[in-house]
């Protein structure tokens, strides 16, 4: 079998990550139109074309919402780390590709296939002297100076929890252990990070790190989630948190499952956003008693009605913070409103349009200087 028919064997959603919260569109070449190349998008951004493959997609465990789960009838695909890594290049060369992302079943345990891992990452450093993107997984039980090696090698390092705790992961990977295997590596990329220099890595510096849940498959809440989700941006670091809503394969014990809603997926996102970088705390977002997110209506939005509907913020005066909790403002709209404010009031919700702010999401919530807004104003 030719490597670039084995390449689309690769080709499934399941464990791959896209590095943007919306299903990534494929992006193919007529001459590449099998291959698993997907548009994802960078931390800076950028959007590059990535090719997402595996080491092996035969595996040893059962992971019961998985396609490559053991014992499933389907074709394998297995590369030696030179097949892949000159396979990539080419790829590469040909324009078809931009970055690529390693991941892997698991065949004779994890240390093994993590040594396939580096031994392709190592390649595509050191032989073919390749200086882009390349996103590494982190298999379940490898060991810490493995993990320091492809940390060297790699631009984002990545290990799947895949559920929120124990318990949660026994209903869905029960040959997996949630800290032992899991949980416990992820600390281990901090620690690197924060206790060993990293002049021998590929650029100088060590990669960003990153985790994904499979949602709605084992009756997890998102209160769950997204207190795991804190706990590990807290102590891990962690850059960003993936969730991949559940759907259903076929030959698997969830093959009957009904697939999650996307916009649980969506709100999932949004809240770890709110986490990561608009400084919120677990206790405020809006879960229900039951520790569901509304699906209805963003929680930000749904923060902000509970507080600042009858105290709205004075966007003249506030501080950073403060404005940054208004709805419709991010990081650049509150840049931009505390420097327009320092040559005039802020008066008119056509001046915050004009900053590039969605002025009609934050009318109900801001002061303009002492007043509220008329935002019953068209916005076409």
């Amino acid at each position: 079998m030719e490597i670039l028919e084995q390449l689309s064997l690769t080709q499934v959603n399941a464990g791959l990550e896209a590095d943007s919260p919306r299903e990534a569109p494929s992006c193919y070449t007529p001459a590449h139109k099998d291959l698993p190349i997907t548009n994802a998008r960078m931390p800076n951004g950028q959007t590059i074309k990535l090719l997402k493959t595996m080491v092996t997609s035969a595996c040893e465990r059962d992971c019961f919402y998985c396609p490559f789960r053991a014992g499933r009838d389907m074709r394998r695909a297995t590369f030696t780390p030179d097949d892949l890594a000159k396979t990539y290049m080419t790829l590469y060369y040909a324009k078809a590709v931009e970055g690529i992302f390693l991941s892997s079943g698991i065949i004779g345990g994890g240390v093994r296939i993590q040594d396939k891992i580096i031994a392709t990452a190592e390649l595509l450093r050191g032989k073919y002297d390749y200086k882009g993107y390349l996103h590494a997984k982190i298999m379940p039980g490898a060991e810490k100076d493995q993990i320091a090696r492809l940390m060297e090698l790699a631009s984002r390092v990545s290990l799947n929890l895949e559920a929120p705790n124990t318990e949660r992961l026994r209903r869905l990977a029960p040959k997996k252990v949630f800290m032992e295997e899991l949980v416990r590596r992820l600390l281990w990329v901090e620690e690197i990070r924060t206790t060993q220099s990293p002049f021998k890595t590929w650029n100088g510096r060590w990669p960003s790190s990153a985790t994904q849940f499979v949602v709605g498959a084992v009756g997890e809440s998102d209160l769950e989630l997204i207190a795991t989700s804190e706990q590990m941006f807290r102590r891990a670091h962690l850059r960003r948190v993936y969730y991949s809503r559940f759907t259903p394969q076929r030959d698997t014990p969830l093959e009957n499952h009904p697939a999650e809603n996307p916009w649980r997926q969506h709100r999932l996102y949004q809240s770890s956003y709110l986490l990561r970088d608009y400084g919120y705390s677990l206790e405020e977002l809006p879960f229900d008693q039951d520790g569901k997110l509304p699906l209805d209506t963003d929680p930000k939005t749904a923060w902000a009605d509970v507080h600042l509907r009858q105290q709205p913020v004075e966007l003249n005066r506030a501080d950073w913070e403060s404005i940054l909790r208004v709805p419709g403002i991010g990081k650049v709209g509150v840049t931009r409103i505390m420097q327009a404010r320092r040559v005039r009031a802020l008066t008119s919700l056509h001046q915050l349009k004009a900053l590039g702010i969605n002025a009609k999401r934050a009318a109900p919530f801001v002061l303009l200087n002492g007043k509220r807004p008329e935002y019953q104003l068209s916005f076409g």
